[in-house]
């Protein structure tokens, strides 16, 4: 399986990111080119060129924009995908991300765990909806689903 070597955030049009969301950006993005798997399928008999890839991430018209070029930045792929689906669980991620930060302040590690549980929960759920939308589109393992979610995530926040 192939794999991300770069990625690019659109973020321009977005406000400044809190110091957590850039965090959280920061982390998301180390660790998704330090091990990932991407591939993108043969689709319709054309030839698809190989990776590793880089990705482009963005927001255009209320949409996520995916584009994939090859090392050479050559255009490999584009696809836009409703934002629809991920509404919910982003609110709910950033919703318990803020509770846990708060937590990490001023709870004690009991309390911090059980908010940290429910927070992974929900960004599991985010990245089985990620992993679903990308179905036919680009071929993903979990922990590339995650750590995309968390940049969707900081996109959508801004968004």
């Amino acid at each position: 399986m192939s794999s991300i070597s770069h990625i690019e955030l659109d973020d321009s049009n977005l406000p400044p990111p809190t110091p957590e969301i850039e965090q959280e950006r920061k982390v998301a993005m180390f660790d998704l080119l330090e091990e990932n798997s991407f591939q993108l399928p043969k689709r319709d008999e054309r030839e698809v060129p190989e990776g590793p890839y880089r990705l482009g991430l963005s927001i255009r018209e209320r949409r996520l924009v995916f584009d994939i070029q090859t090392e050479k930045e050559e255009k490999a792929a584009e696809f836009h995908l409703s934002l629809s689906p991920f509404r919910q669980v982003v609110k709910d991620y950033w919703s318990i991300c803020e509770s846990y930060f708060d937590a990490v302040k001023n709870l004690p590690p009991s309390q911090i765990e059980t908010i940290d549980m429910a927070r992974r929960g929900i960004h599991n759920e985010g990245a089985r909806i990620l992993a679903e939308r990308l179905e036919g589109k680009a071929e993903i393992d979990n922990d590339t689903a995650r750590r995309l979610f968390t940049l969707i995530c900081v996109l959508h926040f801004g968004g």
